[in-house]
């Protein structure tokens, strides 16, 4: 039976309720506003946020990508984020950021599935000096690393096909041509996009340091409730990333065990 309340339907006055239930919702709850470099908004930050999304529906996301250097220098001290995913080669940071470290990162070589490189059982860097790369900026603090990796090698830097710093799709994307080769990160490769890129690790090591992954604040500043919900999924992906790495580790171990056995 359709009932009416001051000449309304009831049905119409329960869902203008609903909206206005859901906009007090929404603005009790807030806008997270996030920086972070592309390949980090399309692993751990988006990971967070589909964690978030779950008991919190209500939340906005307000997103902003750009270089590390950019989102720590200008944005986050103009207040225009209120957090910074980004990677660091070493803490501290400076005095006025509070930094916290969510997992540790290190590159892979990769190319295209159609690849020629992709065939071989051993691979050294020497051999990729002459590709075509697709990198991270050399003269940015994280793109440095392919710089020291040559260097220990005795080798000059690769020059540059592709100097971006991008998502693992555009990387994919790039790799579909089989002259190019690639750096991405150990956790983007095994872990937020495994089994999902038409891309291979090549044999070959980086002789480079592993770098962090960290949420960054400004120091002395509290953090919003839906920031710090956050951090806490954050944190709690890079712990179950880190586990994950130990297990693996620990089972190429065991088949390594195995194989010496002849088992």
């Amino acid at each position: 039976m359709r009932h009416e309340v001051g000449g309304k339907p009831q049905v119409q006055i329960d869902l203008a309720a609903q909206q206005v239930l859901q906009r007090r919702r929404r603005a009790a709850i807030g806008d997270l506003r996030i920086g972070s470099t592309e390949p980090l908004l399309a692993g751990v930050v988006t990971a967070a946020v589909e964690r978030l999304w779950r008991k919190n529906p209500y939340v906005a996301l307000r997103a902003l990508q750009a270089d590390s250097a950019t989102l720590l220098d200008r944005d986050l001290p103009e207040r225009r984020i209120e957090l910074a995913v980004v990677p660091v080669r070493a803490l501290p940071l400076r005095d006025d950021l509070d930094a916290t470290p969510l997992y540790r990162d290190f590159w892979h070589v990769v190319a295209g599935v159609g690849s020629p490189w992709v065939r071989r059982r051993t691979l050294d860097l020497a051999e990729l000096a002459g590709a075509f790369w697709c990198a991270t900026p050399l003269e940015s603090a994280i793109g440095s690393l392919l710089i020291d990796a040559f260097q220990a090698e005795g080798l000059e830097p690769p020059r540059l096909a592709v100097s971006s710093v991008m998502s693992p799709p555009v990387v994919a994307r790039l790799l579909e041509n089989d002259r190019f080769v690639a750096v991405i990160a150990d956790s983007l490769l095994n872990y937020f996009y495994a089994r999902r890129l038409a891309i291979r690790r090549l044999p070959v090591a980086l002789n480079s340091p592993s770098f962090d992954i960290v949420v960054v604040r400004l120091k002395g500043r509290t953090i919003s409730p839906v920031a710090q919900l956050f951090v806490d999924q954050a944190r709690a992906i890079g712990a179950e990333l880190t586990k994950s790495r130990i297990t693996d580790s620990s089972s190429r171990e065991r088949r390594r065990a195995s194989r010496a056995r002849g088992d």
